[in-house]
């Protein structure tokens, strides 16, 4: 993995990890945690994408991928802090 491909990678996560943040509490979580958020998104939004047999090419693609796996996991936070 070179440099651009680092940098794509950690953008496409602090984006997701941002769009994530504002739909499911109405901010965000700053910039690391945006990233961490992104990164694990994309992890399970690729991984909830291959289970439904679903699959997003391109940036916009990735982009919806990790946001939407980043909102699961956001979700999937909130349930364990309400128990």
């Amino acid at each position: 993995m070179d440099i651009t491909s680092l940098v794509i990678f950690l953008a496409i996560g602090a984006l997701a990890g941002w769009l994530a943040g504002n739909i499911m509490k109405g901010r965000g979580f700053g910039v690391i945690g945006n990233i961490l958020v992104g990164i694990v998104g994309a992890v399970l939004g690729g991984f909830v994408f291959s289970l439904l047999g679903l699959s997003a090419g391109g940036l916009i693609g990735s982009i919806v991928t990790a946001t939407v796996g980043a909102i699961i996991l956001l979700y999937i936070i909130s349930i364990v802090k309400r128990s």
